[in-house]
């Protein structure tokens, strides 16, 4: 009796998909980054996903300048500055400014893997051993202390914010509100938007020209706080080349003439005497007249 044959399909693996993506998963025990599927999975731009993970694979100390960026990726300047925006804006790029002993500006980079997570980022090197402090016996019924309450916003608070901005640029924003009282910058607001305004000074434009520049059309409402339309100028508004050196003209030379008295050479408009020559002849004829 011959074997019975079944035209059926062959039944699918339970639980694998009909369609999609497949994943071939390798255990990696090196050289591998971890990636949330937060970042991973981000909607918009790819070329904010992918240099965001170029930068998380990177060891601390890197160099993740603009230029750097284009040096490893295809795309330009226009596209890679567009995308640390987007990362800055989300909370996973931080750049300030510092200002160091000698009076230099550097701009320190941080990246966070998770947005929003402050305090974690600290200067690439190892970091300083501390003493491990030895387990104190409790006291026996001792109470408990209680929780360090923290401090609110205030004055103090707003002081240290300052603290780190460039005095020249908080000046800049502070005047602001002369020329247009909406624009009232909180101690924060202001102490973001001072690296920009530190930029421009750097390039040499006058404070006068930056207030021009920051209030000059100005819609009639803002839909939210004016450091926004601030920030957005800042940004977008493109540095200008460095002045044009004062050209101040040279007065022309005059021709050289030979004297007719000395035949010595002298710059002189027209041919005559040179100057020996008239004083001597201006001599001459006062004495012919006393």
């Amino acid at each position: 009796m011959a074997d019975s044959q079944s035209n059926a399909c062959p039944r699918a693996t339970v639980g694998t998909p009909n369609s999609g993506v497949l994943h071939v998963r390798t255990r990696l025990a090196a050289d591998f980054t971890v990636v949330s599927n937060a970042l991973a999975q981000r909607r918009g731009s790819a070329v904010t996903v992918g240099v965001a993970v170029y930068i998380l694979s990177l060891p601390d100390g890197a160099p993740v300048t603009i230029a750097a960026l284009c040096e490893h990726f295809s795309e330009g300047e226009i596209l890679i500055s567009r995308a640390l925006r987007e990362l800055e804006a989300a909370g996973y790029l931080e750049r300030r400014r510092e200002r160091l002993p000698s009076g230099r500006i550097r701009t320190r980079t941080s990246f966070y893997d998770v947005p929003g997570v402050r305090g974690r980022a600290r200067p690439p090197g190892p970091p300083p051993r501390r003493p491990r402090p030895l387990p104190q016996p409790a006291a026996p019924d001792a109470p408990s202390a209680p929780a360090p309450v923290p401090a609110p916003d205030g004055p103090e608070s707003a002081a240290l914010v300052l603290a780190d901005a460039d005095p020249e640029a908080i000046a800049v924003l502070t005047a602001l509100r002369r020329v247009d009282a909406r624009l009232v910058l909180s101690a924060r607001e202001a102490a973001r938007l001072a690296p920009a305004v530190a930029e421009w000074l750097a390039a040499g434009v006058a404070p006068r020209e930056i207030t021009e520049l920051l209030t000059a059309g100005l819609p009639d409402r803002f839909r939210g706080r004016p450091a926004g339309v601030l920030a957005f100028r800042l940004r977008e508004t493109p540095l200008p080349g460095p002045p044009e050196p004062i050209v101040v003209p040279r007065p022309a030379l005059l021709p050289f003439q030979t004297c007719d008295g000395c035949e010595r050479a002298f710059r002189a408009p027209a041919p005559g005497h040179c100057r020996t020559c008239r004083d001597h002849l201006t001599g001459d004829r006062l004495r012919a007249a006393g």
